[in-house]
């Protein structure tokens, strides 16, 4: 039954990889474009300000499910949303983190590490593309972008409606940190049984191509022994 249902599936629409003015990309700009106003209300240093940056962090976080969702939804994925997706995401949370640091509410150690393991992370899926791989975000990972994306707002704002958030965001974000490492080991692991495998499989068909040519100059030497001595 279920085999009936994939055959009866119509195929997706081509589209076309290089279009920039999808929906999916306008989102991923919009969200790119509340960084700098999270770090202007940030400068202000008032409460009230505070509060309104974790609003606007929240709603940019929150974009960054639905510019994926309606990509992946309607088959509208492109060159352009797989490098801005990310980064924007990074603006975003690097941006906020170096605010707060410089606010005194977090650790400079806390973002150092934070920020040396998004470059980490950066730099090596940098080297796994001239590699000819594609490693994916790993579900660590996406825990750990969703703990600061709370975690963050969390910290601007301090409370909320009566609410004490400071404390929960602190929390928070020392697990984020804690998942963050946990989860680049994943990515290194990754990457390099994904490098072996590539040259397993590489060596394993120069070894295929090299006893086919020995074996077709074997066949052409057995011929032309059968042919017997060339007549002059």
């Amino acid at each position: 039954m279920s085999e009936a249902k994939v055959s009866q599936k119509e195929p997706k629409e081509a589209h076309d990889e290089l279009k920039f003015n999808t929906t999916p990309n306008i989102i991923t700009l919009v969200r790119m474009g509340f960084v700098p106003i999270v770090v202007a209300m940030l400068f202000v240093k008032d409460p009230t300000w505070d509060v309104a940056a974790a609003l606007v962090f929240a709603v940019a976080s929150i974009t960054d499910f639905f510019d994926g969702y309606l990509a992946r939804t309607r088959n509208q994925e492109t060159v352009y949303g797989k490098l801005l997706d990310p980064l924007a995401d990074k603006f975003l949370v690097v941006s906020a983190l170096i605010m707060l640091q410089e606010m005194g509410r977090i650790h400079p150690v806390i973002v150092m590490l934070l920020i040396c393991r998004e470059m980490a992370i950066t730099g090596l899926r940098a080297l796994a593309s001239a590699e000819g791989l594609i490693i994916g975000a790993s579900g660590s990972a996406k825990l750990k972008t969703t703990t600061q994306m709370v975690a963050i707002p969390f910290i601007m704002g301090q409370t909320l409606f009566g609410i004490p958030l400071f404390m929960a965001g602190q929390v928070l974000l020392y697990i984020s940190l804690a998942i963050s490492l946990w989860s680049a080991k994943d990515y290194i692991v990754d990457f390099f049984v994904a490098v072996r495998e590539k040259r397993r499989v590489k060596q394993s068909e120069r070894r295929v191509v090299r006893e086919a040519r020995l074996a077709a100059r074997a066949a052409r030497l057995e011929a032309k022994a059968k042919k017997g001595p060339t007549p002059f």
